[in-house]
C-alpha cells in the first residue's frame, strides 16, 4: 500500500496557492513558447555529430544541462518560455516498443530521469531561464504508469501509487467512446499505460500533492497536462489549484464546442481545432473561407481564445515541412502560429530548421545534428521577427492581448486576421503566385502603415482602405508605423 511519508500534508485553495506565483494565466498570455522534447534537442557535451538516427526509439543523448548550454539559441529567436519534456523517472530498458526517452512512461513521480541529468541539473535549468525573463512549463503525466508487458505487473515498484487498487481495471481504450477514453488503459500488451483511478479520494490527494511540490521545488511557472481528455474533466480544477500555476492542458478534439469546454476546468488547451483546419487549408486541402468560418467559431464558443495554445507542429503531428517544401507555406505556418490571435504561440523544436520529419519518431530528430544555425536560410531570424513583433505589441498596446481576433476570407486563397492594430494576411499559394494584389481595411484615414514583416511601406486613402501586396504568396502584417517606435523593426 501507499507509504505515508510520500504525501505532501498540505493542500492549499486556489486563491492561497496562486497569490505565491507570478506566472498565472494572465502572466502568460503574453508568452511565446517553445517546445523542447529534451532528449533530442541539446547534449551535455555540446556534440553536434552524436548518433540519432531519425528513426531511433532510444535515448540519444540529450539533457537538462544541453538545453541550458542553448538558452541563448532560444533566446535569439526571441521566445519568451519553454515547455521541456516530463521529467520523472521512467521505466527503464528497451520496450518492443523503444525505450522512454519522449517521458511518457513513469515509474517514480519523486525521482527525476537520469537520463536526463540530475535534481542538480533540472533547477539550474530553470533558474537560468528565470535569470533570462523566460518562463519555464513542465510536462506533467497523471493519467497513467506503465509496464512492461501487462500481466505480472509490479504494483509494489510504482511510486508513489504503489498498489492494483489505485488503478482501473484493465481495459483498453476505445477513442469513440469518452468513458473508456477515461477509464480504459492506453497502450498494448507490449507497452500498457495503465489507467490512474482518478475517481479515488486516496489517489486525488496523491497526485495534488505531487505537482504542488514538483512546482514550488523547481520554480516551474507553467504546466502541460499530458492526455488531459483521458481524465474526467471535474478532476482538473482541484489539480490546476494545487499546481498554482497556469496549466494548459491535450484535449485533442476537432470540434470547438467539445475543445472549448475544458476552459471550464483548466486555463487553456491545446488549439487542436486551428491546427487541423489550419493544416487542411494551408496545404491546399481546404482553403481560407472554411478556416476563416472554423476560427471565428472558437472565438464565439471558447471563453477565452488567448490563453489556449497556438501550434502547427508538435511531437505527436507531422512536420509542416514534411506536408510541404515551399518556405512561403513554411513561413505561413509559422506567422500564423505566432501572429493568429487564437492562443499563445507554441513552436516545435526543429520547426526553425524546416525539419521534416513526419510521423512520430521521424518528427523528433536530434536538433544538434543541424548544428542550429541562425541565418535567414531557415525560418530562425523570421521566428525572431514574428516574436520581436508579438512581444512589442503585448507591451506597447495593452489591449492587444485580450483583443478578439476576427477572420476573413477576401479569396478563396487568403486568410485576414484582425487583432486590434494589426492585420495580418496569409495565402496557401506558396511561392507559386507572384503577386496578390489585396485591400486592408479599417483604418483611421491617411494612416502610416508598415508591413513588419518585408518592412513595405503603405498608407490608408481617406477612407481608411490601403492597398496591400502579398508578393510570393509570403504573409504580409500590417501596424501602424507610428505605433512601430522602438520596436527595432524595419530600423524603427
Amino acid at each position: 500500500m501507499f507509504v505515508q511519508s510520500l504525501v505532501f500534508p498540505f493542500f492549499l485553495s486556489l486563491s492561497a496557492v496562486r497569490s505565491s506565483f507570478a506566472a498565472n494565466a494572465e502572466e502568460w498570455r503574453s508568452r511565446s513558447i517553445y517546445q523542447v522534447m529534451t532528449d533530442r534537442f541539446a547534449r551535455t557535451d555540446g556534440s553536434t555529430t552524436a548518433a540519432c538516427d531519425s528513426s531511433s526509439t532510444s535515448y540519444c543523448g540529450g539533457s537538462w544541462k544541453g538545453i541550458e548550454s542553448k538558452l541563448d539559441y532560444i533566446q535569439g529567436m526571441n521566445f519568451t518560455a519553454i515547455w521541456i519534456s516530463p521529467t520523472i523517472e521512467q521505466i527503464t530498458g528497451d520496450t518492443y516498443e523503444g525505450e522512454a526517452y519522449h517521458g511518457y512512461w513513469p515509474k517514480n513521480y519523486y525521482n527525476v530521469n537520469s537520463n536526463f541529468g540530475s535534481s542538480s541539473d533540472l533547477q539550474d535549468l530553470v533558474n537560468a531561464a528565470h535569470v533570462r525573463g523566460m518562463y519555464v512549463m513542465v510536462d506533467i503525466v497523471v493519467n497513467h504508469f506503465a509496464n512492461w508487458g501487462d500481466s505480472d505487473i509490479d504494483w509494489s515498484g510504482l511510486t508513489p501509487l504503489n498498489s492494483e487498487s489505485y488503478f482501473h481495471p484493465k481495459c483498453w481504450v476505445d477513442w469513440n467512446n469518452q468513458t473508456s477514453a477515461e477509464q480504459c488503459w492506453m497502450g498494448d500488451g507490449y507497452v500498457p499505460l495503465m489507467d490512474v483511478n482518478t475517481e479515488d479520494d486516496q489517489v486525488i490527494t496523491m497526485l495534488n500533492n505531487f505537482v504542488h511540490n514538483l512546482t514550488t521545488t523547481y520554480g516551474f511557472d507553467g504546466t502541460r497536462l499530458d492526455a488531459a481528455k483521458s481524465i474526467r474533466k471535474d478532476f482538473w480544477p482541484a489539480f490546476v489549484s494545487a499546481a498554482g500555476v497556469y496549466s494548459q492542458g491535450e484535449a485533442w478534439y476537432g470540434d470547438a464546442p467539445t475543445q472549448c469546454a475544458y476552459q471550464d476546468y483548466m486555463d487553456g488547451v491545446h488549439n487542436y481545432v486551428m491546427k487541423t483546419f489550419a493544416t487542411e487549408a494551408i496545404s491546399g486541402q481546404g482553403n481560407m473561407t472554411m478556416l476563416a468560418g472554423k476560427l471565428n467559431g472558437l472565438v464565439s464558443t471558447c471563453k477565452d481564445v488567448s490563453l489556449l495554445g497556438s501550434f502547427m507542429e508538435n511531437h505527436d503531428n507531422a512536420r509542416m515541412a514534411s506536408i510541404s517544401s515551399d518556405t512561403a507555406i513554411l513561413k505561413t505556418a509559422a506567422a500564423l502560429t505566432v501572429l493568429s490571435g487564437n492562443g499563445i504561440p507554441i513552436v516545435f523544436y526543429g520547426q526553425e530548421q524546416m525539419s521534416s520529419g513526419n510521423n512520430a519518431p521521424q518528427n523528433r530528430q536530434a536538433l544538434w545534428l543541424t548544428g542550429y544555425p541562425t541565418g535567414s536560410d531557415k525560418l530562425y531570424t523570421y521566428f525572431a521577427t514574428l516574436n520581436t513583433f508579438r512581444n512589442h505589441i503585448g507591451t506597447s498596446d495593452s489591449a492587444f492581448l485580450t483583443a478578439k481576433p476576427t477572420y476573413d476570407a477576401p479569396l478563396s486563397t487568403v486568410l485576414s486576421v484582425r487583432k486590434g492594430n494589426m492585420m495580418m494576411f496569409i495565402s496557401n499559394e506558396g511561392s507559386k503566385t507572384s503577386s496578390t494584389k489585396l485591400t486592408s481595411t479599417g483604418w483611421s484615414a491617411n494612416t502610416a502603415l508598415v508591413d513588419v514583416l518585408s518592412c513595405q511601406s503603405v498608407s490608408s486613402d481617406g477612407s481608411g482602405n490601403a492597398a496591400v501586396n502579398m508578393n510570393g504568396g509570403l504573409p504580409v502584417a500590417m501596424y501602424p508605423k507610428s505605433y512601430l517606435t522602438g520596436s527595432g523593426l524595419c530600423s524603427l
